[in-house]
């Protein structure tokens, strides 16, 4: 059973065939893919192939990301399989793996980190905004491979309710481990929200992912 197999993926940016790179927009809870494909404009980085799938009534999986896995399956292995149908779309219309970026936002961002933890090789980058790994005990985790320093950015406010920074530091931690470059910024009070700043590191790192691909 696949919930979020028959919903769209909205597309921007530019064609695939003429792309430098692209990037896998992932939504949070009770948001949709037209939201979050509206960062593309606050970015501003020309030359990307931006790709943002819908989940089924606007949530990929229904309860915490810190909740036993099998509760929130089959939204989990559904929201995970949306991803990979779409990076491997983007490597079979000629973007490689190394140009592919992945970002997310809040239930979005748990997804993009789960993803690329669960199939490491060397991605464009993968920013998770205001998430961390799924599943509620870190010592859990059994992900095994290599990111080869693939650039891993989380930003998340300190006191987020939904997300606590534990979880965003033993996730950096993790892919550390799988030998991601990673980048851990905890915003002190920050609302749940993406700030200037998370905005700012994205574009640095996407120019760096089209300047790697010339």
């Amino acid at each position: 059973m696949k919930p979020h197999s028959d919903q769209p993926a909205l597309t921007a940016g530019a064609p695939v065939d003429q792309a430098k790179a692209a990037m896998v927009m992932i939504h949070g809870r009770g948001g949709n893919a037209a939201d979050i494909l509206s960062l593309h404009a606050a970015f501003g980085v020309p030359d990307v192939a931006y790709r943002a799938p819908q989940a089924a009534e606007n949530s990929w999986y229904p309860l915490s990301f810190l909740s036993p896995i099998r509760k929130n399956e089959p939204g989990l292995s559904s929201a995970l399989w949306v991803i990979g149908r779409i990076v491997d779309s983007l490597v079979a219309d000629g973007i490689a793996h190394e140009r592919i970026m992945l970002l997310g936002f809040s239930q979005g961002a748990c997804l993009a980190l789960e993803f690329a933890a669960r199939h490491p090789r060397r991605y464009g980058a993968v920013f998770g905004l205001s998430g961390g790994l799924i599943g509620p005990d870190a010592s859990d985790w059994k992900h095994h491979g290599s990111l080869a320093e693939t650039p891993v950015f989380l930003g998340c406010s300190d006191i987020d309710f939904h997300i606590p920074k534990t979880r965003v530091q033993e996730s950096s931690e993790l892919f550390r481990r799988l030998g991601a470059s990673v980048t851990e910024r905890l915003y002190p009070g920050m609302p749940h929200t993406i700030n200037q700043d998370e905005v700012d590191f994205t574009i640095a790192t996407m120019q760096q992912v089209i300047g790697a691909g010339e």
